[in-house]
């Protein structure tokens, strides 16, 4: 699990990260609502701790950007604890809000609590009707049959899986896939959703993967 500690007090982000390392987690760290926003862009982040105030992009500007083109958790970490200045976190979008100072531990139960809710701690299995993605052996299995899919199509099947109804642009999936440094043009992802599509035609009564025009992709499970 990734996440992102945005905060321009390095002693907290230095105490939270020591803290989410032990505990198994893969942390970065931004000294500001700039930096936060590069680091989404790059990395794969499953949620994000944010302080409301500041340089350059406040928590409440970044957490409104993340509620936007971002489908994870976010905890505001503030000084303000008025009921006016928590009314407008939650209506920016955050998830949980907490007021400083505040206990570490207490914060990452409330990171394993959001991360239960937004069920990225069992994303090994992902389950598309009869057709179950199973990440950690890159095995899908669609009813009695095995199909073992080359490791771009899988990556990307189980990106888009990860997060149903989610639109990604085609520039958000090369960089989550092929990671920034990759050389290609977009239309790597069309060609690889075209195979997709053609290798599961057969289960479009469990999920399809529709097109967003002049935009990008999502994928829909069928039913929900």
């Amino acid at each position: 699990m990734h996440i992102l500690i945005a905060d321009d007090d390095s002693h907290i982000r230095e105490l939270l990260t020591l803290m989410l390392k032990r505990e198994g987690y893969i942390v970065f760290g931004a000294a500001d609502g700039g930096e936060a926003s590069t680091i989404l862009e790059r990395e794969t982040i499953h949620l994000a701790v944010v302080d409301v105030m500041m340089p350059v992009k406040n928590g409440w500007e970044l957490c409104e950007e993340i509620r936007e083109y971002y489908d994870i958790p976010v905890i505001l970490l503030t000084a303000k604890g008025d009921v006016k200045d928590k009314e407008i976190g939650f209506l920016s979008g955050t998830d949980d809000y907490m007021v400083k100072p505040f206990e570490p531990k207490e914060l990452l139960f409330r990171i394993k609590a959001l991360l239960r809710r937004y069920q990225m701690v069992s994303s090994d299995v992902i389950r598309l009707g009869k057709v179950v993605i199973d990440r950690s052996s890159y095995e899908v299995k669609a009813g009695d049959e095995t199909i073992i899919l080359p490791l771009k199509e899988f990556e990307l099947l189980s990106q888009l899986a990860s997060f149903p109804g989610k639109i990604y642009t085609r520039e958000q999936l090369l960089q989550l896939i092929w990671g920034a440094d990759f050389q290609g043009d977009s239309r790597t992802i069309d060609v690889h959703i075209k195979r997709l599509r053609e290798r599961f035609s057969q289960r479009s009564e469990d999920f399809i993967i529709t097109t967003i025009r002049s935009v990008g992709y999502k994928l829909e499970v069928v039913g929900l």
